[in-house]
């Protein structure tokens, strides 16, 4: 009586003499995290079973069957009507059973020439692809917010910096275009990524295949998939897609990482170099005046897990024999994670960025500060015949000159700076100059505002396609 109950709850329990224990069953069930994964399941199936009947194995009206049956089964789901069981295990398991529940025996035929190893696979695989595609569109988004911005700031002058002192002028068109470059790696990487998620592992069945004579090539086209897998053996076992998928996740992540940091620091008192929104901040319990820029924050923070799930993917199959193994269970939730943790941060940074507002009068003063132009004024004694060591040490000695006056390079007179070089000339105003110095560096790449602008309408027409 034993097996006959457990047979009858379990597809696989005809092997076994005595029903799981009640915490192995929770302990080993997927169902309460793998059900998004629903519809990917069931379109896996209409196109398995469309396949069947093309070769033969189902009659049409039996594919036919099953095809309404799913139909209705994914109804019940998206109504919320449709009772998971945890006894059923996964997804799987609780779509074929409330199949066959609806339409008979017929519903017990659809796993024929497939394993749970293939059909997960290929879920993953589908679901996804759906994933890159929505996260390539919120990229796009944000890519375009950024070049909109850079635009409209291509002559707004700002300090550039190493080890975040002073460095030289730039502007916040050109520093906001050394984000897009980011973006735009993470891009290519994602659509790389996509090219290797669609290939298709069903048919390739619990590891060897199937003895049926299925037709792989029809199914994929079924399916969307470029092609399907060359070798069971790593169909079943292969979860480098989702691992490739979350080093682009880590790595944009750690850009949007640097992006928030850089928000952080130039929204505060003490830079207050831009202005978000209101809607992109929260103030304090109990300190009225505050506006704290809790997007970015939230986004800086975030990188930590998604940087975690990566680790624990590549954990997960480092040790792992061909072919399937249990372990593999472990990497969804990982997966699901850093899918609604990059669109959770894009869609809140391609809201964000548009509306960010330049400060750009105090963008303007701290440029001023830290003697921003010295690399301008030792290049225009170079310029002059000065060996380039030796006019590095002329401007070092006029900056701490400048230290002890308090006083810009630009600030300077003429006698003042010609008592380090009688090189200077009266055209040296126009290189100590914030305007002089992003204008002189005219080139590709460069600062120069007609550059800045140059750059804008290359990365929209490369957006175009």
């Amino acid at each position: 009586m034993t097996d006959q109950n457990t047979s009858s709850e379990k597809p696989w329990g005809g092997r076994f003499s005595e029903p799981t224990d009640a915490f192995v069953e929770r302990f080993t069930a997927s169902v309460g995290f793998d059900q998004r994964l629903y519809h990917h399941d069931i379109t896996g199936s209409i196109a398995h079973a469309t396949m069947l009947a093309k070769v033969g194995v189902l009659t049409e009206d039996e594919r036919d069957q099953i095809i309404e049956g799913l139909k209705a089964v994914k109804a019940d789901i998206e109504a919320g009507t449709f009772q998971w069981s945890v006894s059923l295990e996964d997804v799987h398991m609780n779509v074929e059973k409330a199949l066959t529940d609806r339409i008979g025996i017929t519903g017990k035929k659809l796993h024929t020439g497939r394993s749970r190893n293939d059909q997960v696979a290929t879920d993953i695989r589908l679901y996804l692809r759906d994933e890159i595609d929505v996260i390539h569109e919120e990229l796009v988004r944000l890519r375009t917010g950024l070049l909109d911005l850079a635009e409209r700031e291509a002559d707004t002058i700002m300090p550039g910096f190493t080890h975040l002192q002073t460095a030289q002028p730039v502007t916040f068109g050109h520093h906001l275009l050394a984000w897009y470059e980011m973006l735009a790696r993470d891009t290519e990487r994602l659509l790389d990524c996509r090219k290797r998620v669609n290939i298709m592992p069903l048919g390739a069945a619990a590891l060897a295949g199937t003895t049926y004579p299925i037709d792989r090539a029809y199914t994929a086209e079924l399916l969307g998939f470029d092609r399907p897998t060359e070798n069971s053996l790593d169909s079943v076992s292969d979860r480098d897609f989702a691992i490739e998928f979350g080093s682009f996740a880590a790595l944009l992540m750690t850009h949007l990482s640097r992006f928030s940091e850089e928000l952080v620091l130039w929204t505060s008192a003490q830079f207050d170099f831009i202005d978000l929104p209101d809607r992109f901040c929260t103030g304090s319990s109990i300190m009225p005046q505050k506006k704290n820029p809790d997007v970015p924050e939230l986004v800086r923070g975030k990188t930590g897990r998604v940087n975690g799930h990566l680790i624990s993917l590549l954990t997960l199959m480092k040790g792992q024999p061909l072919a399937y193994n249990k372990d593999n269970q472990e990497d969804k939730e990982p997966l699901f994670d850093m899918v609604d943790t990059v669109k959770g941060c894009l869609k809140a940074y391609a809201d964000m960025v548009p509306a960010i507002e330049a400060k750009a009068e105090n963008m303007r003063v701290a440029a001023k500060r830290g003697f921003s132009t010295a690399t301008d004024l030792a290049d225009y004694l170079v310029k002059k015949g000065v060996a380039f060591r030796d006019a590095h040490e002329i401007v070092g000695k006029a900056v701490a000159f400048g230290v002890a006056e308090e006083r810009d390079l630009s600030d300077m007179t003429l006698d003042e700076l010609g008592r380090f070089s009688d090189v200077i000339g009266e055209d040296v105003f126009d290189v100590l100059t914030l305007e002089g110095s992003v204008q002189a560096r005219d080139h590709l790449g460069g600062t120069a505002p007609t550059q800045v602008r140059a750059a804008v309408t290359r990365a929209r027409r490369a957006m175009a396609g």
